[in-house]
């Protein structure tokens, strides 16, 4: 914990520094002296990160302090945006990057010596809480069968929702069959039609001749 705190304490004032620095360069004054200790801090900084790293690791192999393998990648998530914020720090610091924001990164907040709650202290949720590693296992196993069921649901009903998608398909095909022997019909009784009204004009014309 304090190496933690100590670590975000030092990133808090490498931006602050990065941020005079830049001020000592737009007004055309020196900042050597800056850029010296800007720089022996960030090498500071990847070094207790190194070492959180370390220690942290080494905390959930050997199950130091009790702490759950959740727990462990809650931590690890912390000392990642640790070292995230070292690698905006370098590159401000070298002017690859924009100039730092004090205050935005929730890492930034100054920890417990600031009156703010230090996320490496949040406790883990209710859900979790005093659960050793085979009872985490056997929760996540239980969710995985839960989802693995809902997919099995998910599953049958898309399957389901295929076969009627064929039925109506076959469904369309008969429909077209039906209308093209429909219009096949129509058409030949439309020529019946046709030579059936010739025939008669030839009748009632050779009657008219007879006549």
């Amino acid at each position: 914990l304090s190496l933690y705190d100590a670590a975000c304490q030092i990133a808090q004032e490498i931006a602050e520094k990065i941020q005079e620095r830049n001020r000592y360069q737009r007004s055309g004054e020196s900042s050597a002296k800056l850029n010296v200790v800007i720089r022996s801090s960030l090498q500071n900084l990847r070094e207790k990160i190194d070492q959180l790293k370390d220690l942290l690791l080494r905390a959930v192999s050997t199950r130091q302090m009790h702490l759950t393998q959740l727990e462990g990648d809650r931590r690890q998530n912390l000392v990642d945006d640790l070292l995230t914020r070292q690698k905006q720090l370098q590159a401000s610091y070298k002017n690859e990057g924009p100039e730092p924001d004090v205050i935005r990164s929730s890492l930034m907040t100054g920890g417990v010596k600031r009156g703010v709650t230090n996320p490496w202290l949040m406790e883990e949720s209710e859900e979790t809480r005093g659960l050793g590693f085979d009872d985490l296992r056997q929760q996540q196993r239980r969710i995985i069968e839960e989802q693995d069921a809902g997919l099995d649901a998910l599953s049958s009903i898309i399957s389901r929702q295929k076969q009627m998608g064929q039925e109506i398909g076959n469904e369309l095909d008969e429909q077209n069959e039906i209308i093209d022997d429909l219009t096949n019909l129509v058409e030949n009784t439309d020529d019946k039609l046709r030579n059936q009204t010739r025939h008669v004009k030839m009748v009632d014309k050779k009657s008219t001749s007879c006549g």
